[in-house]
């Protein structure tokens, strides 16, 4: 296991859902130093239910944030499991997580989104922090063309599924402010990651607030973007190059410090260092997936390519033949 402490990177992971989970399981190994920003358009499922129901933020991607930093000790790993507990009913419970109706009743006694998620960071001893990216419940909107038909398909977990080709994202409501926490750990940090994750869905709308666009801007952070191990729905047309290509697109002109790959997973070797040439970014290619899982990733291969990524170190792994 990697080294961790307060002597770590002030490290800043945006994403969502699963993506961000083997993130912040890998980051947690190099730093403490923390802090996870969370997507809150998640419209599906009991995080979807909860949203229209009570009218919050939906709870689900911030739970698995706070599940993935979770002390590795008994305690930690007791309060991990209710955390993630879904209970399995013929009533209205069915399919909820006892974390996201603990985050929920949190939200209602203390009426403040970031103070509730301390509360819960608090009682797992978690390793960082987790805050949303907006204090607003967002909507995602995407432009579709499914073989020569243009469709507008409203809501994450309808685009994360809509055949077709994603053409152009957008947030709703456009003008809905970052948290203001957030500035402040962008402004603090020496890295910011992105990825590996559902890329529009969870990656690419934090790019699309423009106060975070600012900060990243104005800040004298790095940037680490985190290339999938494998595409799924919504990017099953594009390659490893486009994903660099698409996110200086949303990031309206801003470039990424390094680029991480897994060489095993590299679907176009020469277009991908041509697009990270282009942007003057470094490739860091390391093998960050299971052994015999070439779609998950390994906590601590994770954490070690990140280590060498921030670290400056540049001897890479060859591609696998």
């Amino acid at each position: 296991m990697l080294p961790t402490g307060s002597r770590g990177p002030k490290v800043v992971a945006f994403g969502g859902g699963h993506g961000l989970y083997a993130t912040l399981s890998a980051l947690r190994h190099v730093t403490d130093n923390l802090t996870a920003v969370v997507t809150v358009a998640d419209d599906g499922g009991s995080s979807g239910r909860l949203r229209s129901e009570l009218g919050i933020l939906p709870p689900g991607d911030l739970r698995m944030a706070l599940s993935a930093l979770c002390d590795d000790d008994e305690w930690g790993h007791l309060w991990r499991d209710v955390l993630q507990h879904r209970y399995v009913t013929d009533g209205p419970l069915n399919n909820h997580a006892t974390g996201n109706l603990l985050i929920a009743a949190l939200w209602n006694l203390l009426d403040d989104p970031v103070k509730g998620l301390d509360v819960v960071g608090r009682l797992l001893n978690v390793h960082g922090r987790v805050l949303p990216m907006s204090n607003v419940p967002m909507d995602i909107e995407a432009d579709v063309d499914d073989n020569g038909h243009h469709k507008v398909i409203r809501g994450q977990s309808l685009v994360a599924v809509a055949p077709g080709r994603v053409e152009q994202v957008r947030l709703i409501p456009e003008s809905a402010d970052a948290h203001p926490e957030v500035l402040g750990a962008i402004q603090d940090a020496d890295w910011c990651v992105f990825g590996p994750g559902s890329w529009y869905t969870s990656v690419i709308p934090h790019l699309m607030l423009p106060e975070i666009r600012n900060a990243l801007k104005n800040s004298n952070t790095k940037i680490l973007l985190a290339l999938n191990l494998t595409n799924d729905v919504e990017t099953s047309d594009m390659r490893h190059a486009d994903h660099v290509t698409s996110f200086v697109k949303y990031s309206r002109g801003i470039t990424p410090t390094v680029v991480l790959a897994d060489p095993t997973s590299i679907d176009d070797l020469s277009a991908l260092d041509e697009a990270v040439d282009v942007v003057e970014a470094r490739l860091v290619m390391r093998q960050v997936n299971q052994a015999g899982r070439g779609d998950v990733h390994d906590p601590l291969r994770f954490a070690a390519a990140l280590r060498d990524a921030f670290e400056g170190t540049i001897t890479d792994v060859s591609r696998a033949d």
